[in-house]
């Protein structure tokens, strides 16, 4: 079984990425670190990945921050 990486914070692995426009695309993000939309039909183009936004709490921060 994979294993989610969690927010440092509050401990869930539900994320949110954006765009420019402000569109939000909900994520997770497994063991290697990859980053994966939670509805497959969801496209991470023109997301900016550097930063993730923690969907239980109000921690944000880079992929490598998760535990």
């Amino acid at each position: 079984m994979s294993r989610n990486k969690l927010c440092p914070q509050c401990k869930i692995r539900r994320f949110q990425v954006k765009n420019d426009e402000g569109r939000c695309v909900v994520v997770t993000v497994n063991e290697n670190y990859e980053i994966i939309p939670v509805h497959e039909n969801e496209s991470l183009e023109g997301m900016d990945l550097s930063v993730l936004y923690c969907l239980g709490c109000s921690w944000k921060g880079s992929v490598k921050s998760l535990i």
